[in-house]
């Protein structure tokens, strides 16, 4: 969009001429926005015309749309179940931050204006949410030492991370992308690993117990897996070749929606239980899973 809008600006600064009005100031004040910015440090001084200076046009339109936006968050499920609200974002409307911004570079009168906005909305509502949630077509639990404080805390953030993840039709779900880079910053820890068929210890172990118990649930009719690998040694919590190891510059556990509405992932982590379970389309939809 901001480009769309500095090439029309490109396009018409020629109407800009030494005709306009006085020099003024235009004052932008709004949440977390306070400006004011001046006529002719966005012209240009031309022989016989006034030009736009688009670089500089560019450079305010990305930071007032920074400044403003807002992203939407989704409507989630809390621990009992509960639908907590999507709350709507919010991003600069650019067309009509441009006829406002035109305005003043023509007449160069001064004015005070607030950021105009549009409404992002989230991709899932309480509406979606509750009619998603009310079918489940899947589940898988696999135990873990509590003993073992570094691992279980692992497990539990990356449990966190893929929990309330909705996947709409045709969309794939990828493990890497959506639990993240695991680091210390993070708040990931070093727990065991295996590596080429030996036990190490490395930032985020543990969270293949996580992709293993996601794998066995989403093991459906309308679910595609498109990339899975298994450990190089045999794991105790899943039957042999059951599992889907993860690394952040290895290999990732991919799998797609293919039913025809979209699909809800719960996943906890606790009292020793990793447990996940697959919402989405009750039988006769699932009978149509392309």
């Amino acid at each position: 969009m901001l480009k769309k809008v500095v090439f029309i600006l490109a396009a018409i600064g020629w109407l800009f001429t030494n005709s306009v009005g006085a020099q003024g100031a235009m004052i932008i004040h709004d949440k977390g926005v306070n400006e004011t910015i001046y006529r002719d440090d966005f012209t240009i001084p031309a022989t016989n015309h006034m030009l736009m200076d688009i670089k500089k046009i560019h450079i305010l339109l990305e930071r007032l749309s920074r400044q403003v936006h807002q992203e939407p968050v989704d409507a989630k499920l809390d621990a009992n179940r509960k639908i907590i609200p999507e709350i709507t974002g919010k991003k600069m409307d650019v067309d009509s931050f441009m006829t406002v911004f035109q305005e003043f570079l023509y007449h160069g009168s001064s004015k005070r204006i607030s950021v105009p906005k549009t409404v992002v909305y989230p991709r899932v509502d309480s509406e979606l949410l509750s009619n998603i949630s009310a079918n489940k077509i899947g589940s898988y639990v696999t135990r873990y030492k509590q003993s073992n404080k570094e691992r279980s805390h692992n497990i539990v953030l990356a449990a966190e991370a893929i929990n309330n993840h909705v996947l709409f039709p045709g969309e794939s779900f990828s493990f890497n992308k959506v639990v993240g880079k695991r680091t210390k910053e993070r708040g990931y820890k070093k727990a065991p690993v295996i590596v080429k068929g030996e036990l190490s210890e490395d930032i985020g172990g543990g969270i293949c117990q996580v992709s293993s118990t996601l794998f066995n649930a989403v093991n459906l009719q309308g679910i595609q897996i498109v990339e899975r690998y298994t450990h190089s040694r045999e794991v105790p919590y899943v039957p042999p070749g059951k599992d889907a190891t993860v690394s952040w510059w290895g290999p990732d556990f991919v799998f797609k929606n293919k039913y025809k509405q979209p699909i809800l992932v719960r996943a906890q982590a606790g009292n020793g239980n990793m447990a996940v379970e697959i919402y989405g389309p009750d039988a006769l939809h699932q009978e149509n899973a392309s």
